[in-house]
């Protein structure tokens, strides 16, 4: 690999972005296409949906076999709320290679005892998520707290960062005002849409065990799963 290319992939690693190495088998050249590189062609295309699931492939481009090689940052699930659900979503979760933090101001409820699965950080979201260097396209925020003062500050900065998933504890609602809040903040409709409220997939869960496997299946599901096209 070419030091320019291997200089560029670095820089991508250290910026928490994702990126498709392009080879082509018959010549061996090779690029790299970032994930603010993919353009609407059949290779950028081929190459979003490489990164989005997470595998590697082979593909066809023009005649030629070119392999698309994933480089992708971990995926971090920041829980904001240190309870219940919780407690039984931060182990499944590193169990699917997620980076988990928990992040809760209540010092009683986010302590490393009861999350030993997870890095835990006893603070509000906004300085939370400034240790944790930000927020990204790479991250997925659950806000379970019920809390406004802790959960809204977690979704304003995962709605600013285009995290790939963002979800919300609550009723309808609950969420009716949440939605109020935000938009009284700046927030477009469509923003705010990307919110998964009530959190998880519709599974009939009622225990915090149930509700956080239909959380972890409807994260699953925003990484991996292809957007379906527009209609037209």
């Amino acid at each position: 690999m070419k030091l320019a290319l291997l200089s560029r992939l670095n820089a991508l690693r250290a910026a928490r972005r994702g990126g498709v190495l392009v080879t082509d088998l018959a010549s061996g050249a090779q690029r790299l296409l970032s994930e603010d590189d993919f353009s609407g062609d059949a290779l950028g295309e081929e190459a979003a949906a490489a990164l989005r699931s997470g595998r590697s492939a082979m593909v066809e481009q023009d005649g030629r076999k070119v392999f698309l090689n994933v480089q992708a940052p971990p995926t971090r699930l920041i829980i904001v709320g240190a309870v219940h659900v919780a407690q039984a979503l931060a182990p499944m979760a590193a169990l699917c290679g997620h980076d988990v933090a928990i992040v809760d101001p209540r010092g009683a409820f986010a302590s490393p005892e009861r999350f030993p699965d997870a890095r835990v950080l006893a603070k509000w979201p906004q300085d939370a998520i400034a240790e944790l260097g930000g927020l990204d396209r790479h991250t997925a925020v659950a806000a379970i707290t019920h809390d406004p003062k802790i959960d809204d500050p977690a979704l304003s900065a995962a709605l600013s960062a285009g995290c790939f998933y963002i979800g919300a504890l609550g009723s309808r609602k609950t969420h009716g005002k949440r939605v109020e809040r935000l938009a009284a903040a700046g927030f477009t409709t469509e923003q705010i849409g990307r919110i998964k409220a009530p959190i998880g997939l519709d599974i009939g869960s009622v225990s915090p065990a149930e509700i956080a496997t239909s959380v972890l299946a409807q994260i699953i599901e925003a990484q991996r799963k292809k957007p379906p096209r527009p209609s037209t």
